[in-house]
């Protein structure tokens, strides 16, 4: 039986219809992939499914006592709340005891001596208890910590887009529901923890439909490929790679179809052209389809989206940088960084978040200027920038307007080509040209953005997590366009597949300003870290092979039941001294030491509490089965 069914579901905003009359059923185990343009309808779908938008036509039905979970692109967030409210806010009664039971803990940490905190943690512990709602909080901690989010009562006004992003993450994977949407999972979400959710949603128990455009991560987890194309849904079994297989027949049947049906409206025209006249009702029956066929070719005109790259005059000298070093608020980015980017430069830029990586785009872009070094830019380079945030975006300007503004005339391959022209074939008929921005999905407006960035004709292209928000159609032509690309390229970005196909050479910042040199794409780089990894493991780990492993005992022994208690009150104080660090980080401005010393520790206690986690949840499981 089906845990969602959608029948004949339709669905337009005005003179745009996104589909029509589609159907989709998904059971469990089924993890579903959906891809198309942007614009297509993808999201509005996602909605549809969740609940949260009604069908204009058809109808949508859930399995008896289906719990659904939805993650949006954005998700509505109330800034006041913290972590831990926001996180266990749709898990029922229990959550909402464990919150309190955290948040009381805490208080008593700080304050030993505190009369109502004791009373509070030992009311709600026997609730707990009650309620059998422990697992609850160990799921709670393991997901919160496997995304990264270490400081459980921070408010969520307070953290960063990507932040929120794994809070709201970490919230519907809690929620353990029948059915999870997902809208773009992976934007803003470093590789390794990509790789965990990877392994977490292909273990996943209920069904999964999501939009990603990280086509390693569809690789992984899916098992089929839905498009949604032209108003339809084409459904494709297996994984990406097979997908691409598939359409391609797909697409050289159609070709065929195309050719033949072209081959017949040019017979028909032929024999029209020749005066034939109606003079009989067969006669009448051939003029009146090949008129038939005539409108139907020009209804099926498809649009295209393509790139060129005609490219500007390169010097010898590209772009320089000596010894430079940038700080913002007391946090070393760069120090004494050494660099010189050089005529085919495929660059790909990785981290984790906030280590400076899109700082040293916007020192190349003259956004920033460094502390101290030296940044030397030669006389004929032409920088365009595409950036996260579609910077130059109005959105109360009209389409056309603001292609217009960057350029009337672009050079292509093919001669000069209008605006209007540079829209089509991007994939916006000429319907949308007078359209307002703020009428666009974020998938369109990023594909306008790089429309207009590409116009500028540069001679270094730097691009900062360009993948995010694009479908996979534009993705994979914008990796043919750098291929061809006459000129260097810096790429910052998290997706995988799109390093691998553009880039040969990385920077990995690690931190505090530590960046390391790597010959290779990301495929490469990883293996490599593994390698090195294993081999550490290797020195550090003792030989077990000296005597046979022993059995796990069936039930908790009192050195084991002693270390449990104990582990409570060590990950209590553990998460006590996190929340300590952070606001001493906070606080610590442009004492760079300081900041430096909180930093190490931080991550020290970091991975003390994680591996806390791990025995805990070892010790309550042999205490559960005892």
């Amino acid at each position: 039986m089906n845990i969602i069914n959608l029948e004949t579901v339709s669905k337009a905003y005005g003179p745009k219809v996104l589909f029509e009359n589609i159907s989709l059923g998904l059971a469990n185990g089924d993890r579903i992939g959906l891809i198309g343009v942007n614009g297509s309808g993808k999201s509005t779908l996602l909605k549809i499914a969740a609940g949260l938008e009604q069908p204009d036509t058809g109808r949508v039905t859930l399995r008896k006592d289906c719990r659904v979970g939805y993650l949006a692109q954005d998700p509505p967030m109330d800034a006041n709340q913290t972590v831990l409210e926001y996180v266990y806010a749709a898990a029922g009664e229990g959550a909402t005891l464990l919150s309190q039971y955290t948040l009381a803990s805490l208080q008593l940490e700080q304050n030993p001596n505190d009369a109502n905190a004791l009373a509070a943690v030992a009311e709600l512990s026997e609730r707990l208890t009650t309620l059998d709602a422990w697992d609850t909080e160990l799921s709670a901690r393991t997901v919160l910590s496997r995304l990264g989010i270490t400081t459980l009562d921070a408010q969520l006004g307070m953290l960063s887009g990507g932040q929120r992003k794994r809070v709201a993450m970490a919230r519907v994977l809690i929620e353990k529901p029948d059915l999870l949407i997902l809208d773009e999972p992976t934007n803003h979400i470093d590789p390794t923890t990509v790789a965990w959710l990877e392994g977490y949603l292909a273990n996943l128990q209920g069904a999964l439909l999501m939009i990603t455009h990280d086509r390693y991560f569809l690789d992984r987890v899916v098992t089929a490929i839905i498009e949604l194309e032209d108003r339809q849904l084409h459904s494709y079994p297996g994984n990406y790679e097979r997908f691409v297989a598939e359409r391609i027949e797909r697409e050289r049947q159609r070709a065929k179809a195309e050719l033949d049906h072209r081959n017949e409206v040019r017979r028909e025209l032929a024999w029209l052209r020749q005066g034939a006249q109606a003079r009989t009702t067969k006669q009448q029956a051939r003029v009146d389809r090949a008129n038939a066929l005539i409108n139907q070719e020009r209804r099926q005109e498809r649009g295209t989206l393509e790139l060129e790259s005609t490219g500007r005059r390169l010097g010898k000298k590209l772009i320089e940088m000596h010894g430079l070093n940038k700080q913002i608020a007391g946090k070393t980015l760069l120090q004494d960084f050494e660099y010189q980017l050089t005529r085919d430069d495929r660059l790909g830029i990785i981290g984790p978040n906030g280590v400076g990586k899109s700082t040293l785009l916007n020192l190349i872009a003259g956004r920033l200027q460094p502390d101290s070094g030296e940044l030397i830019v030669g006389e004929t380079i032409h920088v365009a920038y595409y950036d996260q945030s579609s910077s130059d975006l109005n959105p109360n300007q009209r389409l056309i307007d603001y292609v217009s503004d960057g350029a009337e005339l672009v050079q292509t391959g093919e001669g000069l080509r209008t605006a209007s022209q540079m829209l089509e074939r991007f994939l916006f008929p000429n319907s949308q040209h007078w359209d307002y921005i703020h009428s666009l999905s974020g998938g369109e407006r990023r594909r306008l953005y790089l429309l207009r960035t590409l116009m500028r004709n540069p001679n270094v292209l730097l691009l900062d997590e360009p993948s995010n928000d694009l479908d996979v159609q534009t993705i994979a032509i914008l990796e043919e366009y750098i291929e061809q690309f006459n000129g260097a390229v810096i790429v910052v970005s998290h997706d995988r597949a799109f390093l691998d196909n553009t880039v040969d050479h990385l920077l990995v910042f690690e931190g505090d300003g530590k960046v390391r040199h790597f010959p290779g794409d990301y495929s490469a780089y990883r293996e490599a870290s593994e390698r090195e990894q294993a081999s550490a493991k290797a020195v550090t780990k003792p030989s077990t092979q000296e005597r046979p492993r022993e059995e796990k005992p069936r039930k908790l022994t009192f050195k084991q039941q002693r270390e449990l208690s104990e582990l409570e009150k060590t990950i209590a104080s553990l998460e006590a001294r996190q929340t300590e660090i952070n606001d001493a980080l906070n606080s610590a401005g442009s004492d760079y030491q300081a900041y430096n010393r909180l930093s190490n520790e931080l991550e020290q206690v970091s991975q003390t509490l994680e591996q806390s986690y791990e025995r805990w949840m070892e010790l309550s499981e042999l205490a559960a089965a005892s």
